[in-house]
């Protein structure tokens, strides 16, 4: 798989759980009293981390 494509799943999955599946907050009810700021942060880190481990299991066919 394309990285990109591999990207754009991760955001997507992460996204479509925390606005559209996780509507009684029991996943990501602890973010709750967070900054929007915090947020953004949380997510961009998680992204990143989530993509490093990808890119660094799959390093050899590529």
């Amino acid at each position: 798989m394309s990285p990109f494509l591999v990207f754009l799943i991760i955001v997507l999955t992460v996204v479509i759980d925390c606005y559209w599946l996780d509507r009684d907050n029991k996943r990501w009810g602890w973010m709750k009293n967070w900054s929007n700021r915090n947020k953004a942060l949380f997510f961009i880190s998680f992204i990143a981390v989530s993509s490093l481990i990808y890119v660094g299991v799959s390093i050899k066919y590529l």
